[in-house]
């Protein structure tokens, strides 16, 4: 009987954006990670007058992307949008907001 394969253990990333509110940010960005395998675990997400912020929390443990790839496709959705785009390891994250 053969073995099932254990899935890859979770390997979180955070992406955080910020920038001017328009139409399209979440499709944008969840487009890359659908593209990629990359499975999005968490979304927080608000605008403040006019202004755009959210955190994405996804596993990257299945990407078909290395991370630089990620991060290329980010920055294009970042100069198309000019939106100021983020994204890091969760254990990073973590240490550079712990207050």
């Amino acid at each position: 009987m053969a073995r099932k394969k254990k899935p890859p253990a979770p390997k979180v990333f955070i992406v955080t954006v910020t920038g001017k509110d328009r139409v399209g940010i979440i499709a944008r960005i969840a487009n890359v990670m659908a593209e990629a395998q990359i499975n999005i675990i968490d979304v927080s997400q608000r605008i403040m007058e006019d202004y755009f912020v959210m955190m994405m929390g996804c596993d990257v443990a299945g990407a078909t992307a290395d991370l630089e790839q990620i991060q290329q496709r980010l920055d294009r959705v970042a100069r198309d949008l000019k939106l100021n785009i983020t994204f890091q390891n969760e254990t990073i994250f973590k240490m550079m907001h712990r207050v």
